[in-house]
This record gives structure tokens, C-alpha cells and sequence, in this order.
């Protein structure tokens, strides 16, 4: 189990993330959705600079999420964790979560990412195998 596997595992076990503490649907602030999805209140900022959330505002300007925001900020830190930028991300999200017919787009871009990650092992493996015929060739003995 990875860290991020055991943040939203813990997120998933503190609070319902479609009604929260009380089991009242609403909207809430983003303290509670640093709570409900172990992400930094920073880090959420973050996302919303990069056009990667859209919090409605209070007449005040306090930022306002709904239940929908939790599913789509552990979303990003799963693309993020499987080393997406935000770059990359943000015109993957419309489409992952189903508010565009473009999902076979999104899946598409993520399907080519994971063949780059696949291509980049092989060549890791490769520099591996190559070290260790030089490490057995001249490693000293005994």
C-alpha cells in the first residue's frame, strides 16, 4: 500500500464524502476538504491556481466546495502520483469524470502516458543489466 493509497483510504473511513460529518449535504470550506480527502489546504489552493478545481465563492470570496470536489481531488493526486503534471492533467479531468464525450480522449492520453513509463523502464532495466556485467567483470573478488 502506497502513501497516497493509505491518505485516501484514511479519507474515505473519517467522513462520507457526499454529506459529510453531520450526513447533511452541502457545501463546505476547504479546511473540510483538506479533511475529507488528506490533502493540504495549500495544496488545494494550488489546484484551483491551476485551473485544476473551480470552488464557487461566497459573496465574501471564502471558497465553497460540493461533494463532487472530494472525488475530483483525489482524482488529481492519483494522476499526480502516477507522475502527470497539472499541465497534463486539466484537460483529462472533463472527460475522466464524465462531463464530456470525450473519454476516450482522456483514456487514450493516459494509455500513451503509461507506455512512456513502460518504454522508460525497459530502458532502466537495460542500464541496470549493463552495470551489472560491469560490476561482475571488475568488482574485485573475495
Amino acid at each position: 500500500m502506497t502513501a497516497l493509497d493509505t491518505r485516501v483510504n484514511d479519507a474515505d473511513t473519517r467522513v462520507n464524502p457526499a454529506t459529510g460529518p453531520a450526513g447533511e449535504s452541502s457545501l463546505f470550506g476547504i479546511g473540510e476538504l483538506s479533511v475529507r480527502t488528506g490533502v493540504s489546504p495549500r495544496s488545494l489552493r494550488y489546484y484551483e491556481e491551476q485551473g485544476l478545481l473551480a470552488p464557487r465563492r461566497t459573496p465574501a470570496g471564502h471558497r465553497r466546495f460540493d461533494a463532487e470536489a472530494v472525488d475530483r481531488v483525489l482524482l488529481i493526486q492519483r494522476l499526480f502520483a502516477a507522475g502527470l503534471s497539472s499541465a497534463e492533467i486539466s484537460p483529462l479531468l472533463p472527460s475522466l469524470l464524465g462531463r464530456e464525450d470525450g473519454a476516450a480522449e482522456g483514456i487514450g492520453a493516459l494509455r500513451e502516458h503509461r507506455r512512456r513509463i513502460d518504454a522508460r523502464i525497459a530502458r532502466l532495466r537495460d542500464t541496470a543489466e549493463i552495470l551489472d556485467e560491469v560490476l561482475e567483470e571488475h568488482a574485485p573478488r573475495g
